[in-house]
């Protein structure tokens, strides 16, 4: 199995948007967490405030401790139909849309997403939402 983390911040957090989109956006990115992070037997999902005078809003990352990702696959993992790992696509279910819908979605909600990730120690997947 696998064990999920928080570390949320206190008190109620408002951000403008979506909501059945904002649950698909995160929905789509813990499946991932557990997925493909699985060998990594943990998920950690953290939310923190970002005071940045030009950019304030909420940061939501979803980190797992699997595999990792190469570096040369980031840039194009959120594109349609785009998988890392041909060989074992067959066993892993899923199409290849989950990150470019992500991706489409939080474009929509003038939010973004960044992704740091080592290979062997895991990946981190972090939407900024922007402040109300």
């Amino acid at each position: 199995g696998i064990v999920i983390e928080r570390d949320f911040i206190d008190g109620p957090v408002s951000v403008p948007g979506d909501r059945d989109e904002l649950f698909q956006v995160f929905e789509n990115l813990l499946e991932n967490a557990c997925k493909y992070g699985q060998s990594g037997g943990r998920v950690t999902v953290s939310m923190a405030r970002v005071e940045d005078g030009q950019d304030p809003g909420i940061d939501v990352t979803i980190r797992d401790y699997g595999p990792g990702i190469a570096e040369e696959h980031i840039p194009r993992i959120t594109e349609r139909f785009y998988r890392i790992d041909v060989e074992n696509s067959r066993t892993q279910k899923g199409t290849g849309l989950g990150l470019s819908i992500v991706k489409h979605i939080l474009s929509r909600h003038n939010a973004r997403l960044s992704i740091k990730s080592e290979v062997g120690k895991g990946a981190a997947f972090t939407v900024h939402l922007p402040a109300r």
